[in-house]
This record gives structure tokens, sequence and C-alpha cells, in this order.
């Protein structure tokens, strides 16, 4: 289908501009936002498992699952991060499985329970900088 000069020009700057802020983000706010897409997905997929639709569902379990291996668990340093990262990537790995097993047996709380790990580590990575930010 053809769209006119103006549309694609607007389309165009609008991915220069999504490229551009993700290479000018704070590492600290990517990961805080890789949380939050986490955190979304897994809403999304319990709203869908409580309307019974199974393919939002597993789109949403899909994401956070891509989400946890593709963007948190990848961008562990476990070279230099010593035990905290291996054991993030136990807990992502963890989170991964359940995840997995969830969405197979549409089971909500074991979502839920994921939400809640996933949530409490969310937390404490926001507090890293609040913590930076008063002893500076």
């Amino acid at each position: 289908m053809y769209r006119p000069p103006s549309s694609r020009s607007a389309n165009a700057y609008q991915r220069i501009n999504v490229e551009t802020s993700m290479h000018t983000i704070d590492q600290h706010r990517l990961v805080g936002l890789l949380f939050e897409g986490v955190l979304g997905a897994i809403a999304t997929a319990r709203g869908a498992l409580a309307r019974g639709d199974v393919l939002t569902k597993c789109n949403a379990v899909n994401r956070a699952v891509r989400i946890l291996e593709e963007g948190l668990a990848t961008g562990l340093d476990t070279v230099d991060g010593g035990e905290l990262a291996s054991n993030l990537e136990a807990l992502y790995d963890y989170c991964t499985r359940q995840l997995i097993l969830a969405n197979a047996r549409n089971d909500d709380v074991v979502l839920q329970q994921v939400a809640r790990l996933v949530e409490t580590v969310a937390q404490g990575w926001s507090q890293i900088r609040t913590g930076e930010a008063v002893e500076a």
C-alpha cells in the first residue's frame, strides 16, 4: 500500500528518535524499563488468562520470557558481578521456567509468584539509584 511521503518521513524520524534515545539512555534506567516490561507482560498475561484469551496470554508470557532471557540475563556481568550476578542469573532462569509452566498450566498463582519475585528485584534495583543520590 502506498503511503504519502510525509507519512514515511514521519515514521523515519520516529524510528531515529527511538534509536537515538536507546543509545543515550542511562543504563540504570534501561534495566528499570526491562523490569517494567516483564511486570507489564505478566500483568497482561494474568488479565488474558482471566478472560480466557489464550493468544494474548501466550504472547504476553513469551514477551516476559524474552525480556528475562535476552534483556536482563544477558546484561549480567558474570565475570565481575560475582555471586550477585550468579544469583540473579539463577533467579531469571527460575522465573523463565516458572512462566513457561504457568503458561502451559494456565496457573495464575505461579504468574503472581513470578511477578512478586521480579518486583522485589526491581524495587532493589530502583533503590540503588536512590541510595546513590542520598550519599552524594
